[in-house]
């Protein structure tokens, strides 16, 4: 990832800089709070992470539930099925007492739609709706269908607004959500409805109590039936009627319900016993009972073939509920009926503390895994990064932890949070490290970039320039300057680099057409200075040496007159020319000053035409110089020695050797001054 638009402030970078936004998980794993979720909910999610204490429930002889070790473990009672305790149609806590059945025949009916095909816009419509015309029970589904439809096309849109941000050459931490009216509206709505829930909830609950305070007078009015004075038939109707009217009554709180069924049946016992009812229609009911808890039995030994432990754990809760509504079996049937139901009890709730203790193995797992996923996170943080791009690289090490840690399940509860706010603090730190280094960044990027529009005033300003070799050179030069300065901000890093080689490319497109033009002049210079040698190694010195003098000299002016050849024939040219021309001069009846003098000319006119001929001429004159100075030197020891020698015979020689040295050397010393004084008039 390269540095993008960095101009946002600290306060306006969100969790999103912080984090991958998709990184959540339930309780204790939320990197953004949920505020939407109920206590319930949470309860809910935490009976997943965490299992229920394990116990073994049994039936007494009256037929009801029994502990046999452990603590009974209560079935949860949710808010879709507010009466699981009797047969009964459950109780409506929203429902008027004096409501009529015509008034809830008036009442309109919630018709099911097909949700997925609404959009955003018409789910919030929807909720408002059913929120405002039907109760809590009727709609509590549907409003979780319609809050969970919601957020996924208002997260698939948030993904794509960030998507659209990041291609548009922003940084990904910097992208924040706009508000989204849509989403106001339907917290509210949700907020509304968990309002009505808790006021349904608690009127149910007062209902509860009612039912309770209910159905101990139905079992107190039982009770009182063995007092009574009234004929059999009287008494039986009254008490049948009683329980119905037992039945019929909603349902009790939950931490109630054994006691009233032990209760209940105690004394439904006690009036069969007191009242001897014909032995054949108790026998008839007995009968029926043993029917319907050998269903019970079936139903039982059937849930062990399932493989969602939990779902049948709790269903088996429900099965011991009706177990205890069903009332007494024949006696001979009595124990062999509770063996058989309590064995496939036994097996269930096994599997049931079998599931639990595999969970509690792969929670450990699952910590020991985030655990080495916080240690690599760490890692990461403590890794240097000096450019964008090794910032990039770390970035994506770390989100594929992060993708990892969402594939993960929940830890022990008692490590769960712990773990979490571990690796979500080496997370914070990383991107609170990565915000300030892209910070610090951004200066350094604007300072290149002064550094760089600098460069482009250099080039534009030399563009037009002509001085091929110099500007060359200069150009050159920035160039490489160019490269040493680093990356400017993105949005100006084309705008920038465009004027700069705009420039570039303009000088040498100039250069490049300008030498072109000379190429082919020069090709055809090549082919003029050829003919002129061809021309030379034909030519025959004449006998008068002024005349053939003058037109070597001629020869010479021609040459350079013709102008610049291709650079790689330049040399071989130049030497071809010097070469023949000079054996014309050997040939000449000339004394050696004069064919030097002519020979050097003869050079000067290669070095005229050559590249960088002021350093040539200078090293040139430089090392004449030297050669004059050291020969006058030479001379005037060579006149002080003559001094020295006493007249003799034998000293004679050597005083003739002398002289003739001074006399060649001040020839040569003239011959030094001449070619000194032709490059001054060169370079002038």
């Amino acid at each position: 990832m390269e540095a993008n638009d960095l101009n946002k402030s600290g306060n306006e970078e969100k969790d999103l800089n912080k984090i991958d936004p998709s990184l959540e998980e339930k309780k204790g794993e939320n990197f953004s709070d949920d505020t939407d979720s109920t206590q319930e909910e949470k309860e809910a999610i935490r009976e997943e992470a965490e299992p229920p204490k394990e116990t073994t429930t049994g039936v007494d002889e009256q037929g009801d539930l029994s502990e046999e070790g452990g603590e009974k473990e209560e079935s949860v009672e949710t808010e879709a099925s507010p009466d699981i305790h009797s047969a009964a149609t459950p109780v409506n806590p929203e429902k008027t007492e004096g409501g009529s059945e015509k008034e809830e025949e008036a009442k309109p009916v919630l018709e099911k739609i097909d949700l997925s095909a609404l959009n955003r816009e018409q789910l919030v419509n929807r909720l408002s709706y059913i929120n405002k015309t039907f109760d809590v029970p009727t709609i509590r589904d549907e409003v979780e269908d319609i809050k969970s439809l919601f957020y996924k096309l208002y997260n698939e849109e948030v993904e794509e607004l960030k998507s659209r941000f990041i291609a548009s050459g922003e940084v990904e931490e910097n992208f924040a959500p706009p508000q989204d009216p849509f989403e106001v509206e339907i917290k509210e709505l949700l907020k509304d409805f968990r309002y009505r829930k808790a006021a349904f909830m608690h009127k149910l609950e007062t209902e509860k109590e009612k039912n309770l305070k209910a159905k101990m007078e139905v079992i107190e009015s039982i009770k009182n039936l063995i007092n009574r004075q009234e004929s059999l038939n009287e008494t039986f109707n009254e008490f049948k009627a009683l329980q119905q009217k037992f039945h019929e009554i909603g349902s009790i709180p939950q931490n109630k319900v054994r006691d009233v069924w032990d209760t209940y049946n105690l004394h439904i016992e006690n009036f069969y016993n007191y009242v001897k009812i014909n032995k054949e229609l108790r026998d008839l009911d007995l009968k029926k009972n043993l029917v319907l808890k050998t269903e019970l039995c079936e139903k039982a030994e059937a849930l062990l073939d399932e493989t969602a432990v939990v779902n049948s754990f709790k269903t088996l809760q429900k099965y011991h509920d009706r177990w205890r509504e069903v009332g007494p079996v024949p006696k001979e049937k009595k124990d062999e009926l509770w063996e058989r139901f309590k064995a496939a009890t036994t097996k269930i709730n096994q599997k049931h503390q079998e599931y639990f203790e595999g969970l509690k193995d792969q929670l450990k797992e699952n910590l020991k895994q985030k655990t080495d996923l916080c240690e690599k996170a760490e890692g990461i943080v403590k890794e240097e990064a000096h450019s964008p791009k090794e910032w990039e690289e770390k970035s994506k090490k770390l989100i594929e932890l992060q993708q990892t840690w969402k594939t993960i399940g929940f830890a022990p509860k008692k490590d769960n949070n712990a773990i979490y706010e571990r690796f979500r603090t080496a997370c914070d730190k990383f991107f609170e490290n990565k915000r300030v280094f892209f910070k610090s960044y951004k200066n350094e990027q604007q300072q290149h970039l002064v550094l760089k529009t600098q460069l482009c005033e250099k080039a534009e300003a030399m563009k037009d320039s002509t001085d091929w070799r110099k500007t060359t050179e200069e150009f050159i030069r920035i160039q490489k300057e160019w490269k040493q300065i680093g990356p400017v901000p993105r949005r100006q890093s084309d705008a920038v680099w465009h004027r700069f080689r705009t420039a570039c490319d303009a000088f040498f497109d100039n250069k490049s057409k300008f030498f072109n033009k000379i190429d082919e002049s020069q090709e055809e210079n090549l082919k003029k200075k050829q003919a002129l040698i061809e021309e030379i190694k034909g030519f025959h010195n004449l006998e008068d040496n002024e005349e053939t003098f003058k037109m070597l000299q001629d020869y010479q002016r021609k040459f350079s007159e013709i102008g610049h050849v291709p650079f790689k024939e330049k040399d071989r040219v130049n030497q071809e020319f010097r070469s023949e021309i000079n054996k014309h001069f050997d040939a000449l009846n000339m004394d050696e000053y004069h064919k030097n003098v002519q020979k050097f000319r003869n050079r000067l006119e290669n070095i005229k035409h050559s590249d960088h001929l002021d350093d040539k001429v200078s090293q040139e004159r430089h090392k004449l110089l030297m050669k004059l100075k050291q020969l006058e030197n030479d001379i005037i020891v060579w006149e002080n020695n003559i001094g020295f020698f006493a007249k003799g015979k034998s000293s004679d020689s050597l005083i003739k050797d002398f002289q003739h040295k001074i006399e060649n050397g001040k020839r040569n010393a003239k011959l030094l001054q001449e070619k000194i004084r032709m490059l001054d008039k060169l370079e002038d």
